[in-house]
């Protein structure tokens, strides 16, 4: 199948697609959003998609994926999307947050510990902890996959090591 088949093909379940994206996400703008990535995602991986296959389902199965990861990543970085128009709920949150001195006191020292950990371990570990995928670390540090794994092993041992107050 050549490039400008593959490109129509893919068009051509747009509304399908489209559908599957509205039960996922319950908004338009975001389904419109998460069809563009899966359109995006599949023209960059054309490669890996074998004739014959059934389109439609590597498709759905792409944004499905998509999904997953985005909600995880938003989920990790705890997004919250404030309806309110004084932006009261964020606004409470982030006081009741700060309402214990020792709170910010034990966030501190437990950043400096973290930044504290080799650079190389670290960064791997922070890229996973706000929600990148092992993968996806191993492609934005250009390093390869075990490579990944043992950096956030090493990264998580050493904070146990130095993090031992804090377990309960």
């Amino acid at each position: 199948m050549s490039t400008v088949e593959f490109n129509s093909a893919v068009i051509e379940n747009r509304d399908f697609l489209l559908r599957f994206a509205k039960s996922l996400t319950r908004n338009l703008e975001d389904a419109d959003d998460l069809l563009q990535d899966t359109f995006i995602k599949a023209i960059t991986n054309r490669d890996k998609f074998k004739d014959g296959t059934n389109l439609r389902a590597w498709l759905y199965t792409m944004m499905r994926n998509i999904f997953i990861n985005n909600y995880r990543k938003a989920k990790t970085r705890n997004t919250f999307n404030d309806p309110t128009d004084t932006g009261f709920f964020l606004e409470s949150n982030a006081q009741a947050a700060n309402e214990t001195a020792d709170s910010s006191v034990d966030v501190q020292h437990i950043e400096s510990v973290v930044n504290s950990v080799q650079y190389d371990y670290r960064i791997a570990f922070k890229m996973y902890f706000t929600g990148y995928k092992y993968e996806e670390i191993a492609q934005e540090l250009g390093i390869p996959l075990g490579t990944v794994k043992s950096r956030i092993f090493l990264a998580r041992k050493e904070l146990q090591t130095r993090l031992q107050e804090y377990r309960r």
